[in-house]
């Protein structure tokens, strides 16, 4: 006798920067958990190499670079058959060394992606999420996000306008049933750093970025993954706020590879 039964449709998540690191990682874990994913980076053959993990009838492919002018407007048209439930706004990147010494349009261009970009998808898909009363957001934050950090001042900056953004958004769309979370990891293993001219040291996984934030959605504003996370953090936030630029300066001494 045929089955009756209706297969409920996969929720859908949208995830910039899934091509690598942590939003590679939210993308395998959230098709791991049941989602369809849209997946939006710069890089088609690695964007493609991750489609093929999750498969083709449970994800959408759009190569995109999110730091020109109008990118998210077309973003925005090409999901319009899409309701989604959750997005995760990894797509960003990261300087170091002296901020005068930096180049002026590679600057202003990481404050472009790393927060008009944000602001942007925010303020399409959290008020679409906002009027059907249902969704989560989660936006990147960092460790770096809660001083002044000396060698990557303009990066910091743009992480703590993340953190202060989540951080009121949450209590603006509680009401309407949107959950917002800000993730503020420490130093991760992915090609960020390479990118950022850091060396590192200890880091973690974006995996464990990835199955913590998951698991803090809903239930926090803001998640620090992993041990390295929460014992940095830990040790700095008893002192005070000019005292952990201090040491900031000193941590970032060591980690800029030029």
């Amino acid at each position: 006798m045929p089955s009756t039964e209706v297969m409920k449709p996969r929720p859908w998540a949208l995830v910039t920067g899934a091509s690598d690191g942590i939003g590679r990682a939210f993308a395998l874990e959230l098709a791991a958990k049941g989602y369809a994913c849209v997946l939006v980076a710069r890089n088609a053959a690695r964007l493609q190499a991750v489609a093929s993990q999750i498969g083709a009838d449970r994800c959408r492919v759009l190569m995109a670079d999110l730091s020109v002018p109008g990118a998210v407007d077309v973003l925005v048209a090409g999901t319009s058959d899409l309701s989604f439930d959750l997005l995760v706004a990894a797509a960003g990147y990261g300087t170091s060394g002296p901020f005068i010494a930096a180049d002026r349009a590679n600057e202003l261009a990481m404050i472009d992606l790393n927060c008009r970009v944000v602001a942007e998808l925010v303020h399409a898909y959290g008020g679409q999420m906002a009027m059907r009363r249902r969704g989560g957001i989660i936006l990147f934050s960092s460790l770096l996000a809660f001083q002044g950090v000396p060698q990557s001042a303009n990066y910091a900056a743009t992480k703590s306008f993340i953190q202060t953004f989540a951080e009121g958004l949450r209590a603006e769309l509680k009401p309407f049933g949107v959950d917002v979370l800000s993730v503020a990891p420490g130093p991760i293993a992915s090609g960020f750093a390479a990118r950022a001219g850091l060396k590192l040291g200890l880091s973690q996984t974006p995996d464990v970025v990835a199955r913590q934030s998951l698991v803090a959605l809903g239930k926090t504003t803001t998640v620090r993954p992993g041990w390295l996370a929460k014992f940095l953090i830990g040790s700095l936030s008893m002192l005070p706020r000019n005292m952990r630029t201090l040491i900031m300066a000193q941590i970032m001494s060591g980690m800029t590879a030029k």
